[in-house]
């Protein structure tokens, strides 16, 4: 595959709103001994992006300061210790960013295959919610069959993820969202139980489906009175994980009940972890979860694309929060 020697991107000369964001050029870059370089069809847009672009969550030491955390495209060059991939194949993959341009390099063993029967929109909604949804939820969170399970933000994209695997993976599934018609799609995707949290009391609510058992594990991405509404819902030897805080990360809250019912509060990002780590999430979301898309079992919840020069408005979208599922970015071909 003959590469240009220049790609177009999206910059961000100043942190800021929406309209920060710039159509820029820079060298294609080179791949790594043990990185791919990715031709880019599509790319997702992640609540991460939207925080970067503003100035409140920068990449760690090393990563490229162009946004976008996944893509689907086709490799384009592989390192010299490449051996799972060669030019030509079809990939979705996690990226350390710079998805938000033609061409992107990541490792090698971040990269998953295009589930069958997928275009790559379909395909590049997947590795970011993926690999946090299944590294909070089942490693972190030790989910398991037979456990109630409540996820905040069922609609988002992360939300749908986690409904759907937390189904498959035999848990019963509440979710809270903010409109009846997101209601109405998380049940479709098998939530057991969905709340408006605009029109009802989710913790009581949560507590009446629940009983006096509670809750066994809770995703959660609002943080602030959340916090302590969380608590009052979990389990003896509970667990909560935290992978945001949208409404705050400084709270105050009553501890005495968490010590005595033995419950767990842990919290991660996943951007900075290492990429070995990242590698243990590919492999075992090849093994146990692209099985499960392949069969059409679980799907992508794709709710818009747009051009990569139109990302302002996919950003004002992802901020709206109006969407049910993942935002998109075309690139290249995407059939």
């Amino acid at each position: 595959m003959t590469l240009p020697d220049s790609m177009t991107v999206i910059e961000v000369p100043e942190a800021g709103d929406a309209d920060a964001m710039t159509v820029g050029t820079r060298p294609v870059p080179s791949p790594g001994p043990n990185d791919v370089l990715i031709k880019v069809a599509a790319a997702g847009v992640n609540r991460p992006d939207v925080f970067q672009r503003a100035g409140a969550y920068p990449p760690p030491p090393g990563a490229t300061d162009l946004l976008g955390l996944e893509v689907a495209g086709t490799v384009a060059a592989v390192g010299d210790a490449v051996t799972d991939w060669r030019v030509g194949d079809d990939v979705c993959a996690l990226t350390p960013g710079g998805g938000y341009a033609e061409y992107c390099i990541t490792p090698a063993a971040h990269c998953l295959p295009v589930p069958k029967g997928y275009d790559m929109v379909q395909a590049g909604s997947l590795p970011e919610t993926f690999f946090t949804v299944w590294h909070n939820v089942f490693q972190r969170g030790g989910l398991k069959a037979g456990e109630t399970f409540l996820v905040h933000g069922g609609s988002s994209g992360i939300g749908t993820t986690a409904i759907q695997l937390a189904k498959q993976f035999g848990a019963t599934v509440i979710t809270t969202a903010g409109s009846d018609e997101k209601c109405k799609a998380c049940e479709e995707l098998g939530a057991d139980l969905a709340i408006n949290y605009r029109e009802q009391d989710w913790p009581a609510v949560v507590k009446e489906f629940a009983g006096k058992k509670g809750v066994n594990l809770i995703l959660d991405m609002v943080g602030g009175d959340y916090v302590q509404k969380n608590l009052s819902c979990l389990a003896w030897d509970g667990r909560i994980v935290n992978i945001a805080f949208l409404k705050g990360s400084k709270v105050e809250v009553n501890l005495a009940l968490f010590m005595i019912k033995r419950q767990t509060m842990t919290a991660s990002t996943l951007r900075p972890q290492s990429d070995e780590d990242k590698a243990v999430m590919a492999r075992e979301l090849r093994e146990q979860v692209w099985p499960l898309l392949d069969k059409g079992k679980i799907r992508s919840m794709v709710y818009k694309t747009f051009p990569l020069a139109e990302v302002s408005d996919a950003h004002r979208l992802m901020e709206s929060s109006a969407h049910i599922g993942k935002i998109m970015l075309t690139v290249g071909n995407t059939s």
